[in-house]
């Protein structure tokens, strides 16, 4: 457990995009709430405060959501490649230290640790922000953003998003891995040449889409995880000035972890994610500077 620790430290240590792309994107943020024109008026006077409060909160931790989606496919594509290319993976063969704890803890670098970060971010900023934003609209807003329930409640959905994120986009993690410790070179292109050449055999041999559709379905969250018809009681109805406004009243309603759990696309994900970790590993072993 020592070894995954210095190893994760180590991730910090030579990647510092993994807490300064998030940091600045903060900065961003927080310079727009501070200067930025706050048109408030776009939206409708009579907008329950919860309902603003919502939707606050999703638009910064989409924002936030997005850009670790990108960096983390990049730093998969990059860390296995990049040891070899400056050749510190001579230093790190040298060491007591297998190849295996190698990959699983970029691995875990990227599918928890990276996701971890932003989401400690995103809830600095969304305060910050929320403060500032009240301060300067405050005689419009009030405490439209300051509903404690809906703070945890985003929380709850942090941590649920990445537990989902990690198991179900796992072989698209691992097919990353094994990209970065191959390729010699363009690592971007060579991830995306391999299911592009697949995907138009499969088009003009046999006419058919399957591999494209089972692609599409993997790179989007899996709608088994979410509750799509959670009842009548997930809602809260508020009628104002003959315009009826629709909240969620508990963000869990529309969480479905035993339906995730249970189809069998995601175990067939993982198990393809574990073969396909496999061989990042063989390769990390066989693969020395480029």
């Amino acid at each position: 457990m020592n070894t995954y620790s210095w190893l994760i430290r180590r991730e910090f240590w030579e990647n510092r995009a993994i807490w300064m792309f998030p940091a600045v994107l903060s900065g961003f943020l927080l310079l727009a709430a501070l200067f930025s024109r706050i048109d408030l008026m776009s939206l409708p006077a009579h907008l329950p405060g919860q309902a603003v409060g919502q939707m606050f909160l999703g638009i910064v931790g989409a924002i936030f959501f997005a850009v670790m989606a990108i960096y983390s496919t990049w730093y998969l594509l990059d860390c296995l490649y990049a040891d070899r290319k400056d050749r510190s993976v001579l230093f790190w063969k040298s060491l007591p230290i297998s190849d295996a704890a190698t990959v699983l803890s970029k691995l875990a670098v990227a599918v928890i640790i990276i996701p971890l970060v932003y989401a400690a971010v995103a809830d600095v900023t969304t305060l910050l922000m929320a403060f500032i934003i009240s301060v300067r609209a405050s005689s419009f807003i009030g405490s439209a953003l300051w509903h404690p329930d809906t703070w945890l409640q985003l929380q709850g959905l942090w941590l649920y998003l990445i537990f989902v994120a990690a198991i179900w986009f796992l072989p698209i993690s691992a097919y990353f891995l094994v990209i970065s410790a191959w390729a010699k070179r363009a690592v971007m292109l060579w991830s995306l040449l391999p299911p592009l050449a697949v995907i138009l055999g499969e088009r003009l041999f046999l006419g058919t889409h399957v591999i494209a559709h089972v692609l599409a379905g993997r790179l989007a969250l899996p709608a088994e995880a979410f509750n799509a018809n959670p009842g009548n009681a997930a809602w809260v109805t508020t009628v104002v000035d003959h315009d009826t406004f629709r909240t969620p009243s508990s963000i869990w309603s529309f969480l479905n972890l035993g339906g995730f759990l249970a189809s069998p696309e995601t175990w067939i994900g993982v198990a393809t994610g574990v073969v396909l970790i496999l061989g990042a590993i063989q390769l990390r072993m066989r693969r020395s500077e480029i």
